[in-house]
């Protein structure tokens, strides 16, 4: 089975609220809420590659010394398994916006198990009520 490699944040608002981004049409998952993050190249760490898609995908910039590893997920699909670690991330630069035609939604940690998730995610949920309440 192929391992897959990807990261994923956790960007957490001045407020407490943590951003969902909603997987796009077209893409596998899609409709299906998740934290913003992707795939992780060949010879990329896992901060770099997190700074990367967060620029691609929101256009923020973000330092690695903002990004504070909190958990990860193990999780075998059908055809892969896919492991993800987490960050937190509190601080950034720029304003968040949806360049990959996802919606995004800001959410409260007791909240966001009111939005459909993909099941590798499902797992990191506790780690954030226990860390934002």
């Amino acid at each position: 089975m192929n391992l897959l490699l990807v990261v994923a944040a956790a960007l957490v608002d001045a407020d407490g609220r943590v951003l969902l981004s909603q997987r796009p049409k077209g893409k596998a998952l899609e409709g299906l809420w998740e934290f913003p993050g992707g795939k992780i190249d060949r010879n990329e760490r896992p901060e770099d590659a997190l700074v990367r898609e967060l620029r691609e995908e929101l256009g923020i910039v973000v330092k690695v010394p903002c990004l504070a590893p909190l958990t990860f997920a193990s999780y075998a699909y059908d055809d892969f398994h896919l492991l993800m670690p987490l960050f937190v991330c509190r601080k950034w630069e720029g304003m968040v916006q949806p360049l990959d035609g996802q919606a995004l939604k800001w959410v409260r940690p007791k909240d966001i198990r009111a939005y459909p998730m993909p099941p590798a995610d499902e797992p990191l949920i506790p780690h954030l009520e226990d860390l934002l309440g």
